[in-house]
């Protein structure tokens, strides 16, 4: 069998931690290959070994049959390999054209040919069906439009071999639908495909064959044609995963947050949050659905006071905390796992321990006398990071240096471990594995249990209506409908986050 990749052995370690131990990964040609394992498992790093960001500590490459020592991404660049970054690689304001051909430039007279690039910039993208305009900014393009930016610099520069990493962790339902289908098209032209995911329905959708990796260590290969969603789940992460969320009926009690006649204005001025109003009961889950960008999360930044209401009023257990600053909402009551977690949830050169204090460093036992003591937040961090599952080489580690996963982990830790009266869950599993996704339904249902008011927002329909006990669609600033979860769909969900109108009494609930 003559493979297009071989990656053989491989061991990469960093201090402290193995992160690929003796890896094999062998990859055909015109075939779309996954890669896949939880966060922190390793596949990003052996993805760096082979597009020359990394040197391996043993292993060999062999590309198209011949033995090869990849230096640099030039190296790689050269040997036809390609990597399409989940963080993109690209200049705000420059347009599409000058990005694609940066440190690559076709020159003229000694001078750049703006002209000839953007031409073959328009040929290559109308080929592979990409439809990208040469000469927009990338500031004034979707998310999904720069992805098929970084996509057309790997192709401009030759490559046959594409590496994603992680491609629709940031894309809309119908930008994954549609990369999909590039994919396709890209493999039916001779290129060969990696792609890095932990998403068991994309694999099934579009993968040949698919490579699973577990704490730093080769699993095994399979044919997707052969497998299914669970057992793919049980390779990676060693165990059965319960893709459902196993609760009792909810017990809603007293109303713990009122939200009354709330207008939060967005950057432009406009209201994000329009006349709003929603009451939130102890003891269950509140799902909050919607189209990105229809208010969500700028009525969560309201509560937690991280934006200001115009108008209108927040209650928490009946008093008032509308405009109050964040770390008086905390103390109040208030608990916030934030959408994103690198800008709101972590400090990221903070060690894993400081941040597992970041709400309470100022009180005892952690501080005396205005002085931190260390071994009482570090012994704190260490209990938590054991009860949650937070895999780190130890509570020193930086922040930056945890996978997604487990940087979720730790916050949600930190703000569930105060117990709050209200806990705000905003997209608590975006980016996440199944059996970190797991884990963390569970600690909200616990929660919930406990007798605590939750508020689950998120962007996957399966969550909303796996996790919730009742479900507020808003639409455009306001709340439109609130439902039973287990009286709805993702048929009437949809309906009602485009602006429809409920599905009447008596009619069937098909999907």
């Amino acid at each position: 069998m003559s493979y297009v990749i071989e990656m053989n052995n491989i061991r990469k370690e960093f201090p402290g931690i193995v992160a690929n131990d003796n890896i094999t990964l062998q990859v055909k040609k015109g075939e779309i290959h996954a890669l896949l394992g939880e966060n922190g498992a390793g596949k990003s790093t052996l993805m760096n070994v082979l597009f020359g960001l990394y040197q391996p500590e043993k292993g060999e490459i062999v590309v198209r049959g011949e033995k090869m020592k990849i230096t640099d991404p030039n190296v790689a660049n050269r040997l036809g390999i390609g990597m399409v970054h989940q963080h993109f690689m690209l200049v705000e304001k420059f347009t599409v054209t000058e990005n694609i051909i940066l440190g690559n430039e076709p020159k003229k007279g000694g001078k750049i040919n703006i002209k000839k690039a953007a031409k073959e910039v328009e040929k290559i993208s109308n080929q592979y069906g990409l439809r990208v305009d040469p000469h927009a900014k990338i500031e004034n393009i979707s998310v999904g439009m720069q992805q098929r930016v970084e996509i057309l610099k790997t192709l401009y520069r030759g490559a046959d071999i594409l590496i994603f990493d992680e491609p629709t962790a940031v894309l809309t339902p119908q930008e994954i639908q549609e990369l999909i289908g590039i994919m396709k098209k890209l493999v039916s032209e001779g290129k060969s495909i990696i792609l890095i995911t932990h998403k068991l329905k994309e694999i099934m959708a579009v993968c040949d064959r698919c490579t699973v990796i577990r704490r730093g260590k080769g699993i095994g290969t399979v044919e997707v044609s052969e497998t299914n969603p669970d057992k793919l789940a049980a390779m990676m992460v060693g165990r059965e995963v319960n893709f459902g969320v196993e609760k009792e009926p909810a017990q809603p009690k007293e109303v713990v947050v009122s939200v009354k006649d709330l207008v939060v204005k967005d950057p432009r001025g406009v209201n994000a949050v329009n006349k709003l109003n929603l009451d939130m009961k102890a003891g269950e889950i509140l799902g909050l659905a919607g189209i990105e960008g229809n208010g969500q999360s700028e009525l969560i930044e309201a509560i937690t006071g991280l934006k200001k209401a115009e108008s209108g009023s927040i209650l928490l257990n009946g008093k008032e905390i509308t405009n109050m600053k964040p770390r008086r909402v905390t103390e109040a009551g208030i608990g916030h796992i934030p959408e994103d977690r690198h800008k709101h949830g972590l400090v990221l050169d903070f060690t894993i321990g400081e941040n597992i204090v970041l709400q309470t460093y100022y009180q005892k036992p952690y501080s005396k006398n205005g002085v931190l003591s260390y071994p009482e937040i570090y012994q704190k961090a260490r209990n938590l990071i054991e009860d949650f599952d937070v895999r780190t080489p130890s509570e020193y580690t930086p922040a930056r240096a945890l996978s997604g996963g487990n940087q979720q982990k730790a916050i949600i830790a930190r703000e569930v471990d105060r117990s709050p009266d209200f806990l705000i869950a905003a997209q608590p599993t975006r980016g996440l594995d199944v059996g970190a996704i797991e884990s963390i339904h569970r600690r909200l249902v616990v929660e919930r249990d406990k007798g605590r008011a939750v508020l689950l927002m998120s962007l996957e329909l399966d969550e909303i209506l796996n996790v919730s006990d009742r479900i507020a669609v808003m639409y455009e600033g306001e709340i439109v409908a609130i439902v039973d979860a287990d009286q709805t769909n993702e048929r009437e969900l949809g309906l009602l986050m485009a602006g429809g109108k409920k599905e009447k009494e008596g009619e069937p609930h098909g999907e």
